[in-house]
């Protein structure tokens, strides 16, 4: 995330911040449709999740990275509603990491949000002197293939 002293956004008070997170999504192709879009601006809309930055990069077959403007995506998605979305967090060598974990001929959408809904567990554990040391995300395709695992029966039965 940047550190560089840039114009900072305006997060509020920092102690009265819920947790923040960034999701890089991938587009195979570069297909996007836009279908998660509406329930993304919902998310905002009811003060579930504040975004930070909307990011979009392509990376070519070549492996060179472009970061993209709302407008280059096209018409066949409304991106509007993201335009301006940009606090200075998310900076250059972080668009490069996100393109990392893209495969070529891909984009992607990186998002730096707020979790609203956790800020008041948040606050209360930060004035209990506790601190966040580890977090993490189990990807559904994992947690489906523990759950197959567990209604296999063991080897040698």
């Amino acid at each position: 995330m940047s550190s560089e002293t840039e114009p900072r956004a305006d997060f509020g008070d920092i102690d009265e911040l819920g947790p923040v997170d960034y999701i890089v999504v991938e587009f195979p192709g570069n297909r996007m449709t836009g279908e998660g879009l509406p329930i993304l601006v919902d998310l905002v809309d009811r003060g579930i999740i504040r975004i930070f930055d909307f990011a979009f990069i392509r990376k070519e077959e070549d492996g060179t990275v472009t970061a993209l403007e709302l407008q280059d995506l096209g018409g066949e998605v409304d991106l509007t509603v993201f335009e301006g979305a940009s606090s200075g967090l998310l900076d250059g060598e972080d668009i490069q990491e996100a393109a990392a974990a893209l495969e070529p001929g891909s984009s992607a959408g990186v998002i730096v949000y707020e979790n609203t809904w956790a800020a008041p567990f948040a606050r209360a554990l930060r004035r209990g002197g506790a601190q966040l040391v580890a977090a993490g995300r189990i990807p559904v395709q994992a947690l489906l293939a523990s759950l197959d695992a567990l209604e296999e029966p063991p080897a040698g039965e």
